[in-house]
């Protein structure tokens, strides 16, 4: 299967997911625990690769992470700029 690009990153929800879990005061590693209670195999590493952009992110694996972080599947998809504070 060929994983496409877009401006040069495999997703564009990674950063999101960084800046909600770090608000949530949530590590990689304790994201990865709840998504495997959850069902979703992944590690520690995939997690910091799917924030930087540098893994693909399934979209069963996106609804997921939504719901560990508590959060519209949606609210993934905005940029920083969207979700700036006033």
């Amino acid at each position: 299967m060929k994983i496409y690009e877009y401006e040069g990153k495999k997703n564009i929800c990674g950063e999101q997911i960084r800046r909600i879990r770090t608000k949530k005061k949530l590590s990689q590693a304790a994201l990865s625990r709840r998504l495997q209670l959850e069902g979703i195999t992944i590690d520690r590493y995939s997690i910091c690769r799917m924030e930087k952009g540098e893994r693909f992110i399934a979209d069963y694996e996106l609804i997921k992470i939504a719901a560990v972080l508590e959060v519209p599947v949606a609210t993934l998809f905005l940029s920083e700029d969207d979700c700036a504070e006033p």
